[in-house]
């Protein structure tokens, strides 16, 4: 995936078909997890407070698109705009979202150029903010973070017989 535009704007990426070509360069379980996924989108963005509600809007129109239904679908909107937030808010640098989808799950990334891992913390009744994790860890099948501390992700199921 390349970088946002030269003025910020994001740069989005679709397609609904393994990206593996040359299956000798890697291992078999790969090809197989490339097999698995039928949808994905990649945008690439400057971390922007403005790039949140479109962020929302990009995955809320690719849920529509996916026909995923319509709590799982809110859900992903939810956990993209909680995760692109903390990147803009804690992260560093340029901001990228993947979202694929395959036979079983839907899978959120987030990554930042920050190596410091999100943390799930406790916060006051009282706080403004500070549950975004919190959210995704209750409505989520899994969450982590990967890639060094970079990438922040989370995984929903998709009821049976889906695709």
């Amino acid at each position: 995936m390349t970088g946002p535009g030269a003025d910020g704007s994001p740069a989005l990426t679709t397609w609904e078909a393994p990206m593996c070509t040359n299956t000798s360069l890697v291992s078999a379980a790969a090809v197989e997890e490339e097999a698995q996924i039928q949808r994905c989108f990649a945008v690439a963005f400057a971390p922007d407070e403005a790039r949140v509600a479109d962020m929302r809007q990009v995955t809320a129109d690719h849920m529509r698109l996916w026909d995923l239904p319509g709590p799982l679908a809110d859900h992903a909107v939810l956990a993209v705009s909680e995760l692109v937030t903390n990147a803009i808010e804690h992260g560093t640098g340029a901001v990228d979202l993947r979202v694929r989808c395959s036979r079983e799950d839907l899978r959120i990334e987030v990554t930042d150029e920050s190596p410091v891992p999100a943390e799930l913390r406790s916060v006051d009744d009282d706080a403004l903010s500070g549950r975004g994790l919190f959210l995704i860890a209750v409505l989520s099948q899994a969450w982590g973070t990967s890639n060094g501390g970079r990438t922040t992700w989370c995984q929903f199921l998709l009821p049976a017989g889906r695709l």
